[in-house]
């Protein structure tokens, strides 16, 4: 049986470069890179030089990055950070943030806990895409907002959300603005200055990386109070010993994906639209997500009177893993909550496939999954009581 990946959105494999670029740093260069002498130094520069390559793919500064456990850290400590010390400086700012209604759980439970701590947050709705309406954003500012935090891409469905034009809108508001670019980056062109981000958070995994590091991106004159105390690393932003190897890693997946951009961005939408063509041609089903202003890896479906764990449970038997939305809530009964947020009921999001398409996926795999995927959907609707043809 064919074993086929199309599960890109929740992780990746490491690419062998970065695997050869860390592994020095487990037994070799192993040095904490905080002690002074030359084991350190060199442990300590190597981090410097990660930090060079983070900072490229974004267009920022090295000193305008600091390294994180991963994505949800890094929007913990942008959104929180930014909030506590605002509150603490009782600046002219008040305790208003604005997010969206289909943010990852890392930005949405971290403002759920916030309203708890007495800030006020709005949850800005989308429509049938995914998108946010620029006005609406506009109309929700006040002069109590101090904070904007809005992802580039989503995570379930794939809409790229118009982050330069939020950017102007929060420069020009004198609004800080934080997005979460865990799945754009390295698919999409990112620059930082250009779109007027203050804080952007980056995942390792999800870009060819190793699992359990990331980074944050803080423009140099934005101030955040630090979530985790100790001993003073990054800035005293994020106390921890440094996850060396993790880090390097992370710096050349960063500089891979930079390399690489242009080339897997063509050889992905090649794939994905082939993808997209062949599913839709099976009877009542529907594309989510923008059609086109969309990461070019992301496929998502919905199929009529068919439950999503089901279809995802026949086709791992077929060797194809995917799933039906975010990982980091897969395992939750709950309908989710970004395709609530566009207009479907229940049932409809409960029918849903995420197929993501990674740099080794290949058009023989999307061959079988347009051979396998109509007969398991036939299937599924023979046994379903909501279908009725």
């Amino acid at each position: 049986m064919r074993k086929i990946y199309m599960d890109y959105a929740a992780t990746t494999p490491v690419d062998k470069e970065v695997i050869d670029e860390m592994i020095p740093y487990f037994n070799e260069i192993y040095g904490n890179a905080s002690s002074i002498h030359s084991f350190g130094r060199d442990a300590f520069n190597a981090i410097e030089h990660a930090r060079e390559q983070v900072a490229n793919i974004i267009n920022a500064g090295s000193d305008e990055v600091i390294f994180t456990s991963g994505g949800t850290e890094s929007d913990n400590l942008a959104i929180k950070g930014v909030a506590y010390l605002n509150k603490k400086k009782r600046n002219t700012k008040g305790n208003h943030i604005i997010t969206s209604a289909i943010e990852h759980p890392a930005v949405l439970e971290t403002c759920k806990y916030l309203e708890k701590q007495g800030f006020n947050v709005v949850y800005l709705p989308v429509d049938e895409y995914g998108l946010i309406n620029p006005d609406d954003l506009i109309e929700a500012i006040s002069k109590d907002t101090f904070l904007i935090t809005i992802m580039f891409a989503n995570n379930e469905i794939g809409t790229i959300e118009p982050i330069e034009e939020i950017g102007n809108i929060a420069r020009e508001h004198d609004v800080l603005f934080h997005t979460d670019a865990v799945q754009a980056v390295g698919k999409v062109p990112i620059d930082v200055n250009k779109f007027n981000i203050d804080l952007l958070s980056i995942s390792s995994h999800k870009i060819y990386g190793p699992k359990g590091v990331g980074a944050l991106y803080i423009r140099e004159d934005v101030k955040l109070q630090p979530i985790v105390h100790g001993g003073g690393h990054e800035k005293g932003l994020r106390s921890s010993t440094y996850n060396t190897p993790g880090i390097v890693g992370l710096g050349k997946a960063c500089e891979l994906g930079k390399k690489r951009m242009k080339k897997d961005v063509i050889h992905l939408k090649n794939l994905r639209d082939t993808l997209i063509k062949n599913v839709l041609e099976i009877e009542e089903s529907y594309l989510n997500g923008h059609p086109e202003k969309r990461l070019v890896n992301n496929a998502h479906f919905r199929f009529t009177a068919i439950e999503g764990e089901s279809l995802n449970l026949m086709l791992d038997d077929k060797g194809i893993a995917a799933s039906t939305g975010s990982a980091c809530s897969s395992k939750k009964l709950q309908a989710s909550h970004v395709l609530l947020a566009i207009g479907l009921d229940p049932v409809e999001a409960h029918g849903s496939l995420r197929l993501t398409l990674g740099r080794w996926n290949t058009p023989k795999d999307i061959t079988y999954v347009a051979d396998v995927l109509p007969e398991i959907v036939e299937n599924l609707r023979k046994m379903s009581p909501l279908w009725n043809r």
